[in-house]
């Protein structure tokens, strides 16, 4: 049979507990991240932007594999730049992998853009267990982020927004 707690018995453990985070020493951790193209401190977000920080999900990399930082989803991609890409490009893109999260509010225009073309594609949902472990292997640190193949199952380009994605694949040297 289970003993019951007196109030007493309460109040001297809260006091216990009172006594031993006195004795904390530290301080406050300023946290930074990205919000609309700058770093600022998240304590002085707006509410639906603090909201939006607890549904974000860090992407890691496996153990044993070489660690990479998190700004890298900002950078140029890897396959071509922009300036270079062209409608022979464009005729050398069969097939694309969309990679794209619910709370994303830049992820509805790409799949649009990409609903309008003639390419075959796949969608990724990076917020399941799966669509994450897919993102990780194909070194994808953000949403929204469309790699694009050539017939021969090579990636030859990635995009991470409507523009970029225009640039690459304009609708008319993909339209059947």
């Amino acid at each position: 049979m289970e003993q019951q707690r007196t109030l007493a018995d309460i109040d001297r453990d809260i006091a216990q507990v009172k006594e031993k985070l006195s004795a904390v020493k530290g301080t406050e951790t300023e946290v930074y991240a990205r919000i609309v193209g700058y770093y600022r401190s998240v304590r002085n977000w707006n509410l639906g932007k603090k909201d939006e920080f607890k549904h974000r999900k860090e992407f890691a990399m496996a153990e044993g594999e070489r660690v990479r930082e998190l700004s890298r989803c900002c950078a140029p991609p890897r396959a071509v730049s922009f300036a270079q890409a062209s409608e022979a490009l464009a005729r050398t893109i069969s097939a694309y992998e969309f990679y794209s999260r619910k709370t994303c509010p830049n992820c509805p225009p790409v799949g649009d853009y990409l609903a309008a073309s003639a390419l075959k594609g796949v969608t990724v949902d990076v917020d399941t267990e799966e669509g994450l472990a897919m993102a990780e292997s194909r070194d994808v640190f953000a949403s929204p982020t469309v790699i694009m193949y050539n017939p021969a199952g090579e990636e030859v380009a990635r995009a991470r927004n409507a523009q970029e994605l225009a640039a690459l694949i304009p609708r008319e040297a993909i339209a059947v």
